[in-house]
């Protein structure tokens, strides 16, 4: 239904260099993660993995994470935008939960306009004076 910007696992390459660097010795986690760029839970994460299965390759995700708002909620957030594009994410939520009785995060709506294509208009002003 929705297309999201998918993250690319690291390479496996890259994964095995990690691994390898850790097995020669005297470097930390923490070491590994600086050297790398990348982030120390990953490097945690990633020998974990390697300790209890002897593989570096990333979890194949099988199924994916359903929204949290189902199509008819969806459709009324746009309705809701269509009415008033300069509304807060707050505003919106608010007045998604009055419509619906469903209550969501901020970041739910903003999730949801990003997979929909919706952006809204900040009024900075209105925004900095509290109202």
């Amino acid at each position: 239904m929705f297309n999201l910007p998918v993250m690319k696992a690291y390479s496996s390459d890259l994964r095995q260099k990690i691994v390898n660097r850790y097995e020669e010795g005297n470097i930390s986690q923490r070491e590994l993660a600086l050297q790398f760029q990348v982030a120390v839970s990953f490097v945690e994460t990633l020998l974990k993995r390697y300790r209890e299965t002897g593989s570096v390759q990333p979890k194949v995700r099988t199924q994916q994470t359903p929204t949290k708002l189902n199509v008819e909620q969806i459709s009324v957030l746009e309705q809701l935008v269509e009415a008033q594009n300069d509304a807060t994410l707050q505003e919106l939520r608010d007045r998604l939960a009055q419509k619906t009785g469903v209550s969501v995060s901020s970041t739910t709506i903003h999730r949801m306009l990003v997979k929909l294509n919706l952006s809204v208009k900040k009024n900075v002003s209105r925004q900095r004076k509290g109202n």
